[in-house]
């Protein structure tokens, strides 16, 4: 009678042995099918994605686009502002754009406008001379670059000037051009009104005419 019951014990244990068994295996194959299901849904999106890309920007006008190339020219070939992008693109006497396309021509044009305000900075230090104080002007004035505080004052800190050398190409111009005496072009050096040189550099100026 023990040894029935053993035998019989025995096959009910081998019986739940194989029930797990085989629910360990329909798990794992239902893993696996759901895995396979967010790798092939991730490869399909991979796949649409270049397709919703031109899709995209087929329906950009293509005003639009022109704009954004012509924003592009500015700020690379002229280091502009974004302000003064959009301006010169929306202006009558500029590109004419709607400001619904030069909006968003700045918007997506990919620009450095720190690395924009240190090149124009360059330019009024080595052409005109300029004091550091009217460089900084220049690149924010409303009638002038029209870049922000910040930009500005990243190209005034970045900007490699000799600002003794500017003062005294101003006097020089004074002097031959105007016939202006040292005190006068001293005065004029120093002038908020003039070239906002600070007095050292005015004295460097006069001293070295």
């Amino acid at each position: 009678m023990f040894k029935n019951n053993k035998v019989t014990d025995g096959k009910k244990k081998s019986k739940l042995k194989l029930v797990v068994i085989a629910l360990v295996v329909i798990c794992v194959a239902a893993g696996l099918g759901s895995g396979n299901k967010s790798t092939d849904s991730n490869a399909s999106n991979a796949s649409n994605a270049p397709a919703q890309a031109e899709q995209q920007d087929e329906n950009v006008p293509t005003e639009y686009k022109t704009a954004l190339s012509k924003a592009s020219s500015y700020s690379s070939t002229m280091h502009m502002s974004k302000q003064a992008i959009y301006d010169q693109l929306t202006s009558e006497y500029g590109e004419k754009y709607a400001p619904e396309a030069a909006q968003y021509a700045v918007d997506n044009l990919v620009a450095d406008y720190n690395a924009n305000a240190l090149e124009k900075a360059k330019n009024y230090s080595d052409t005109m001379h300029m004091s550091k104080q009217a460089i900084y002007d220049q690149l924010t004035a409303e009638e002038g670059e029209k870049f922000t505080a910040d930009e500005a004052q990243y190209a005034i800190d970045n900007l490699e000037a000799d600002y003794n050398a500017n003062a005294l190409a101003k006097a020089k111009q004074y002097q031959s051009e105007m016939s202006m005496s040292p005190e006068a072009i001293r005065d004029q050096l120093t002038s908020s009104a003039g070239e906002k040189f600070t007095q050292e550099e005015a004295d460097y100026a006069i001293a070295n005419l």
